[in-house]
């Protein structure tokens, strides 16, 4: 099925008579513009203003209420219409506290963005993978001749991107913090990849995380496509909980049936639609398995939104990945270097290892609360860890009886130790596994660092 055009909107949306607005970062900013300039007047809460958001606020003329004590707080909750949290703000908030207290209702820049604007929307959630997804399905969608903007969890927040007149199709990378508090999210598309323990440093419980993905799917309108991983045991579980005949299912699986899957044609192993197979997985730019995951996913997503077969096997040919994620560096010396610092998870670093033949894993960081046991399903590929950062200790404890572990205490090291463990044919990944606060300010900063010094230390001959 394709999502041609949204009929006109019959929603109400959020009552936007006296807005409050927690969090005044990116999305905070881009929600209180268009606010402003739909007129309204919102109220904006900030526990800690810079003086480029004081000077922001004023130019816009609003109120700008810093740190308020649990008094000013509840005054501000009991004088709102409707609460729009920030995607930065943790479920611990006491906001939510003072909200539930008096009934008043959540809404996320999702949820403005659908009330003030009536085209086709592409929602993509999952806990790995979604802005890889997410920028290949746009890419698919512009070759095919339908202009698509990546929005939402990017540098360009949804309720922004409205304003540019010229775009078709929204491709939304749809984050659990802003699903979480969306009031009525009705994608023409949603799609959900995958799903594994993250983000309890902002989310309440696991469960709270779970229902802030399974959200995108909650509020659906009537030949609304769903697109599912049908190999992730929790999509599959939610799937089938999905009632009623009007929606559309496409499942994708790299493992077993589906509408969208690897089958054998001829000797060769090709990604297969509906219609038959359509791209052999030799010619695909990126061919791990979770980049076959999302291949399949993004040829499910992208023709449901419009695009062409043809606009999706271009995507996947000439994509080879975003910065940070798998980033392949070079070879030298027989050995390959590859930058996986966005994986700040063990899910992901499982994934991102899965498809090797000998790894020596670059692993460790600021500690995001999560168990490291998935780690030992690396042992093989994984022949030998270093391990890095503050949790250190955790990544030598799990796999200190499988393989040899070294410890390093700078990143420098961390790549000078594993030069001289690796031998030919081995691929030195730095797939942390936690986040990077210990030693940097970003999971980018990481991979920025780690790049620089593998390209200084071990491209010299």
């Amino acid at each position: 099925m394709s999502v041609a055009a949204s009929p006109p909107s019959s929603r109400r949306g959020p009552d936007l008579g006296r807005p409050l607005v927690v969090g005044y970062g990116v999305t905070g900013r881009s929600v209180v513009a268009a606010l402003v300039a739909r007129g309204h007047r919102p109220v904006v809460v900030e526990d800690r203003p810079t003086d480029a958001q004081r000077a922001a606020a004023e130019a816009l003329g609003v109120e700008l209420v810093e740190a308020p004590d649990e008094d000013r707080l509840a005054a501000l909750v009991a004088g709102a219409t409707v609460l729009l949290p920030s995607p930065g703000v943790p479920d611990r908030h006491p906001v939510f506290e003072q909200a539930g207290r008096v009934g008043l209702g959540t809404a996320s820049e999702f949820d403005l963005a659908q009330t003030w604007d009536d085209r086709p929307v592409v929602a993509i959630t999952g806990t790995n993978g979604k802005t890889t997804v997410t920028t290949m399905v746009a890419d698919a969608l512009d070759r095919s001749g339908r202009p698509a903007e990546p929005v939402g969890n990017t540098d360009v927040p949804f309720v922004e991107a409205i304003d540019d007149p010229t775009t078709e199709v929204f491709v939304v990378e749809s984050s659990s913090f802003r699903l979480g508090h969306s009031a009525d999210f009705r994608p023409d598309v949603a799609a959900w990849l995958n799903f594994a323990p993250d983000h309890l440093d902002a989310h309440a419980s696991l469960a709270d995380y779970e229902q802030a993905k399974a959200s995108i799917w909650r509020h659906l309108d009537p030949g609304a496509v769903v697109v599912a991983n049908s190999d992730d045991p929790v999509v599959a579980r939610h799937l089938s909980q999905l009632t009623g005949d009007d929606l559309s299912i496409a499942r994708f699986s790299i493992h077993g049936p589906a509408d969208w899957s690897v089958v054998e044609l001829d000797g060769r192993a090709s990604l297969a639609g509906p219609d038959g197979p359509f791209v052999a997985v030799e010619e695909l730019a990126r061919r791990q398995p979770h980049d076959l995951a999302n291949a399949l996913a993004v040829a499910a997503i992208a023709t449901a939104a419009g695009a062409t077969i043809e606009g999706v096997c271009g995507t996947l040919r000439s994509f080879r990945g975003l910065a940070h994620r798998l980033e392949y560096l070079g070879r030298w010396h027989d050995i390959s270097w590859y930058n996986d610092s966005k994986a700040t998870v063990p899910h992901a670093t499982v994934a991102a290892v899965g498809g090797f033949e000998s790894v020596v894993l670059i692993a460790g960081g600021k500690s995001k609360g999560l168990s490291f046991e998935p780690l030992r399903e690396t042992v093989p590929p994984v022949r030998a860890v270093v391990a890095i950062g503050d949790a250190a200790d955790d990544v030598d404890r799990i796999f200190a009886d499988l393989v040899p572990v070294t410890r390093a205490g700078s990143m420098l090291d961390a790549i000078r130790a594993a030069r001289a463990i690796a031998r030919a044919g081995d691929a030195v990944v730095l797939s942390p596994a936690c986040a990077s606060f210990d030693w940097y300010p970003n999971y980018v900063a990481r991979g920025l660092d780690f790049t620089e010094l593998v390209r200084e230390e071990v491209s010299a001959p």
